[in-house]
């Protein structure tokens, strides 16, 4: 029995033994053998992972004012298993279909999704429609599943809502194909925001972390911490209320003409900075999704077209750079013969034996078939054309840019004629046009347009400026200012000029009307039309060029100078106002007689109120403080003041104001401002305020004005005094 026992102890004690053995391996496999391999596993375990979201840079105009921006959404999520839990399918379903406008039966296909074994999964999202959603529709989803918690007594109906980052366009449609958007999916997609995604979006970072077994992180844990680059901020060239008076006008067109397109584009003409850039019919970028996907297309720099009259600017500057040009030279107009084709007049029996200034003035093709094939001849014709930067692209940092094309065969007298009126083989951009039609203005400098004033990396908090660019010099400074004249008198002629309803008054401005026949199937259309207007102002000193094209108006009679024209005119005469060019009229020989407005009374108004009482009288507007009543004004009420010169709307008390910019205002009007804000001013010189600095003596703040005439401030003279004819008699060309 003894031996037995102790069998069994020494079998017990063996397996036991045995046992220990296999733990003490097996330790050290996985904790020396297998070491790292388990700690690797371990660490994946305790370790915790955010991503770092980077902020895309903004877009704005010129003066800071927000165009694009990240904004807060929310994504719509909903738990099927509670949701059938509770046997509210369709009631969730028919909701959320009523906010989101999902349909209803997609919704409850949803919201009563299975798995493959039978069982609901517990989180679905809700694409598109419940996807970034701003926050007044997340605030009314949040209200419909309170009426839910309300109605079944509970606090999950499995209805929730997620916090998200989108693209937001606060200006909505403005300057939309200019900027492009960003799909849901962060995609860039066209425009400013697709050329320079790399520069906008930015770098994610993360940060990594240990945790314990309830999430929270370890305070000797290990920690990775990589920070996010927030992207570069863009300020563009444009300027948001030249764009609006841009857009606005085309709208007006739109409504009368019901083209198939409509484009626009306003620039410097000294540095070929954009000041607008707009096309119809537009999008909201801000609901891609809602619009025709070719709303999106860009006609401003993609799409080509044959530029009709106005290009004869070109033949005319080359003509007159050669000296070809006198203007009280005659010809006999109505038609000429080309070999291969006759060109005629587009009143096809012409004015009889005229000028060529007045060829110009009625849009003779005549005229310039004479100066471009016979007196030019095409290799030179030629070489000022691609001088001037057709057929080749001009350089602007926008996607999908189109060169053009000058298919010019010298060895074809009608290739060479019709080119001298911009008709046949020359196709072009309205970004082209513009470029050329800017280097007549400034002087002969084909400047290189730009559309980035300067780009903002806040990762080195440094700013890069663009600058502007000479491409070449393509007519001389006297050229230059001989062709303003010439074009000049096609606008400020109001019996034959073609572009008379382009006419400002109290400013000189020099243009061109045009209108191209479309080619159809390969031949000219009888019917269909491209009409346009190019022009600029003041002549003297060129502040704006700006350029419409309008692609089949629904009126075939109807050509560039009563289509175009005359929302060129509003567009130009709004956009000097806003750049503070005054205008003046010549009253006798010997007396200039300046334009003036009568200032309403804008006191205890709110400032939107007074905002738009200065907006029908077109006067400028500086808001002083960050009231919402008018408090003060200045000028005050009654006062006669240059359309230029800016109002005041005093809305805080004094000790809470800044000194505002006060140039181009009276002296007077900039003491009494001085008398609202309590600082005391010097003054130096005569007229209107031309500088202005703030000083501290003695404790004291003090305001140093530097004074000039008006007449130095602002360029726009003009001898002209009748206004514009209204009517439709001009010739189509």
């Amino acid at each position: 029995m003894v031996k037995r026992i102790k069998l069994r102890t020494l079998l017990f004690g063996g397996i036991i033994t045995l046992l220990f053995v296999v733990l003490i391996g097996r330790i050290y496999w996985v904790q020396v053998v297998k070491g790292d391999f388990w700690y690797d596993k371990a660490k994946s375990r305790w370790a915790a992972e955010e991503k770092l979201v980077a902020k895309r840079g903004s877009i704005t105009d010129r003066d800071g004012n927000m165009l694009a921006m990240d904004s807060i959404a929310y994504d719509v999520t909903v738990n099927p298993f509670m949701i059938n839990k509770l046997n509210i399918a369709d009631e969730v379903a028919e909701g959320l279909s009523k906010l989101l406008g999902k349909p209803k039966a997609d919704l409850l296909d949803i919201v009563t999704k299975q798995k493959a074994d039978g069982e609901f999964y517990q989180q679905r999202e809700i694409h598109e429609e419940g996807w970034k959603i701003d926050k007044e529709l997340a605030d009314k989803v949040v209200a419909f599943r309170k009426e839910l918690y309300d109605k079944y007594k509970t606090k999950d109906v499995g209805i929730y809502l997620f916090e998200d980052q989108k693209r937001y366009y606060p200006r909505n449609s403005m300057a939309s194909q200019l900027l492009g958007y960003v799909t849901k999916e962060g995609q860039a997609a066209t425009g400013i925001e697709a050329y320079f995604n790399d520069k906008l979006q930015g770098v994610d970072g993360e940060l990594k972390y240990e945790k314990d077994g309830k999430r929270v992180q370890l305070a000797q844990g290990e920690v990775e911490y990589k920070p996010a680059k927030d992207g570069q901020d863009i300020a563009l060239t444009i300027d948001m209320d030249i764009q609006h008076y841009v857009e606005e006008a085309l709208v007006g067109i739109n409504e009368k003409y019901k083209p198939k397109s409509i484009t626009a584009i306003a620039a410097d003409p000294n540095t070929m900075e954009i000041l607008a850039m707009a096309n119809y019919p537009t999008f909201n970028p801000n609901t891609y999704w809602d619009s025709n996907y070719e709303n999106a297309y860009n006609h401003a720099i993609k799409s080509l077209y044959e530029p009709g009259s106005t290009f004869k600017i070109v033949t005319l500057a080359a003509a007159v750079q050669e000296g070809i040009f006198n203007p009280n030279a005659t010809y006999h107009s109505g038609s000429i013969a080309v070999p291969g084709a006759p060109v005629k007049d587009i009143n096809k029996v012409g004015w009889g034996t005229i000028s060529y200034l007045e060829g110009l003035k009625r849009s003779s093709n005549v005229a310039f078939v004479k100066l471009g094939w016979e007196q030019l001849g095409g290799e030179k014709l030629l070489d000022y054309i691609n001088r001037f930067g057709f057929g080749q692209k001009t350089g602007i940092l926008l996607g999908g840019e189109a060169a053009g094309g000058i298919n010019v065969n010298l060895s074809i007298p009608s290739d060479i004629a019709r080119a001298s009126f911009g008709q046949g083989k020359v196709q072009v951009t309205a970004l082209q046009q513009v470029a050329a039609v800017a280097a007549v203005a400034n002087g002969g400098n084909l400047m290189e347009p730009h559309i980035v004033k300067q780009i903002y990396d806040p990762n080195t908090q440094t700013t890069v400026k663009t600058e502007p660019k000479v491409v070449r010099q393509v007519i001389s400074k006297d050229t230059s200012k001989k062709v303003g004249e010439y074009l000049e008198q096609v606008v400020s002629d109001q019996e034959i000029g073609t572009g008379r309803n382009a006419y400002i008054e109290g400013y000189r401005v020099a243009g061109k009307t045009g209108t191209a026949q479309k080619v159809i199937n390969g031949k000219y259309s009888s019917d269909k039309f491209v009409v346009s207007f190019i022009g600029y102002a003041p002549v003297e000193n060129p502040k704006i060029v700006l350029y419409i094209v309008v692609d089949e108006p629904n009126d075939p009679l109807a050509g560039g100078g009563a289509v175009a024209a005359p929302a060129f005119k509003d567009i130009v005469y709004k956009s000097l106002k806003h750049m503070g060019v005054a205008p003046t009229i010549k009253g006798t020989e010997n007396e200039k007689k300046e334009v003036t407005v009568t200032v309403p009374k804008l006191s205890s108004m709110t400032v939107s109120q007074a905002k738009a009482q200065l907006k029908s009288r077109s006067l400028n507007v500086e808001v002083v403080g960050g009231g919402t009543k008018v408090v003060q004004q200045v000028p005050a009420s009654g006062a006669s003041v240059h359309p230029a010169q800016k109002v005041y709307l005093i809305t805080e008390q004094r000790d809470k104001l800044k000194i505002p910019d006060m140039t181009g205002i009276s002296l007077r009007d900039a003491l009494e401002i001085a008398s609202v804000l309590d600082i005391r001013v010097t003054a130096k010189g005569e007229g209107y305020v031309a500088s202005q600095k703030q000083v501290t003596q003695n404790g004291e703040r003090l305001l140093e004005l530097t004074l000039a005439p008006q007449t130095d401030l602002a360029a726009g003279t003009s001898g002209q005094t009748e206004d514009a004819a209204a009517g439709n008699k001009e010739s189509k060309q």
